[in-house]
């Protein structure tokens, strides 16, 4: 039977009246090994069952070399990427400084539903790491509700690692494992504690402007140069399951192992493009410049920010260069270069940006006031930057039109009184 015709025949899954998916009560007697449904099909795949007493779980191991390229990278060069992090100064959430790449735990779960809320529960755990000079992809299988000992035990006594790489795994897949840990503490080993690198938070900073979405599966396409072929979509692994968990056929289930497979083969990929943006390597496209100077800029790493930013000056189309100039003249002023932020200011004043023209007026206004002490040139900028907001209704804080009217007013009361000195 094709796997299309099985998946329309599944739809009795899904509850379409609020989206959650329900599991069915399960009561069948304990198998013994030998008795697993369809085992020599679990095995052909590379599964093996795991008992504990009557309960048991089923885990699957493949490895790849690391001369394996996923997308546009080899896996060798994860090492690389470590061992450069570990030579560098730069201190960022996503730094590897002080571990070594086969203490790194790239993981992903599937789940009985798409929300965090009660009835969701995982029945799949997948992660990639590196060992004995290979990528190890390994993954537990549950194979009904209530199996959860062996499925969870052999998890977490194979989860030593310093950190985890996950995509929304800060929001979604770890706060689920630590639930089910809660529920069976008493028979479980205690809860690692580990760094966790959320890849989703850095995606979505450097290309959540540049992409309709950032989803993995996008981010593969459009950064990592991956695309899958015959791959289930994760929102069908709900609906799958719970027909596995009636009929026992696992062709279905093989396909959604496969697609949580490419999951974490592509955490080590993107995990390697990130961290070389980061890091200014050269086998990095620089097409995020701007981004990764803005998040510099939050960091504070202030020269990397004005390096990163003049890089995306060139980038840049023709109608944003002038934008990017201005955050360029901004951080230039945190690093106490005035001088040098000006004459950015005075070039971003002429954005056909509504906004930018007027924030860079505005800080024009604040250099010539305070800075040099030019009165008349700083009360030409703050009036020019008060028509800019009237003319265009710009409602943002900083340019409040009335804050704007009250520095024209001192301007001017300074500029009479710069005369009056000038004439007595």
């Amino acid at each position: 039977m094709s796997i299309k015709h099985k998946l329309n025949r599944m739809k009795v899954h899904l509850n379409t009246g609020n989206g959650d998916v329900k599991a069915k009560e399960v009561r069948e007697p304990a198998l013994k090994q030998t008795e697993i449904p369809h085992y020599d099909e679990w095995q052909e795949y590379g599964a093996r069952a795991v008992f504990m007493e009557e309960e048991y779980c089923l885990i699957r191991e493949v490895s790849y070399p690391l001369t394996h390229r996923h997308g546009k990278y080899t896996f060798d060069m994860l090492l690389d990427i470590v061992r450069i992090w570990n030579e560098s100064d730069l201190s960022h959430p996503l730094s590897a400084k002080g571990i070594q790449a086969d203490q790194l735990f790239f993981f992903d779960t599937e789940t009985t539903g798409l929300g965090t809320g009660a009835g969701t529960s995982i029945f799949l755990l997948g992660y990639a790491f590196i060992e004995d000079g290979m990528v190890k992809v390994r993954q537990h299988f549950l194979p009904r509700p209530g199996y959860e000992l062996p499925f969870y035990k052999t998890f977490f006594d194979n989860v030593q690692y310093e950190k985890l790489v996950t995509y929304n795994g800060k929001s979604f897949d770890w706060p689920q494992v630590v639930s089910q840990h809660t529920m069976l503490r008493g028979q479980l080993p205690k809860l690692p504690r580990f760094g966790h690198f959320d890849l989703y938070h850095a995606a979505r900073r450097l290309w959540k402007n540049k992409l309709d979405r950032v989803k993995l599966a996008v981010v593969e396409e459009e950064v990592l140069g991956f695309k899958r072929e015959d791959d289930i979509p994760g929102y069908l692994a709900p609906m799958i399951y719970f027909d596995y968990v009636d009929r026992h056929d696992p062709e279905a289930i093989f396909k959604i192992m496969k697609h949580n497979e490419q999951d974490v083969l592509s955490l080590i990929s993107l995990y390697i493009h990130l961290s070389a943006l980061l890091l200014n390597q050269e086998f990095a496209e620089h097409e995020d410049s701007f981004e990764l100077a803005r998040w510099f800029s939050v960091l504070k790493e202030r020269n990397r920010a004005i390096q990163s930013f003049e890089r995306g000056i060139t980038e840049s189309a023709e109608e944003d260069v002038l934008t990017v100039k201005f955050h360029l003249a901004n951080e230039h002023k945190r690093s106490g270069n005035l001088r040098a932020a000006a004459e950015l200011w005075e070039e971003a004043a002429m954005s056909n940006r509504s906004e930018t023209k007027a924030l860079s007026y505005l800080e024009l206004a604040k250099y010539y006031e305070h800075r040099v002490k030019d009165y008349d040139t700083a009360l030409s900028h703050a009036q020019a930057a008060l028509d800019t907001v009237v003319k265009n209704q710009i409602q943002k804080a900083a340019l409040k039109a009335g804050e704007l009217q009250k520095r024209i007013e001192r301007l001017e009361r300074k500029c009479l009184q710069m005369l009056e000195r000038i004439g007595k």
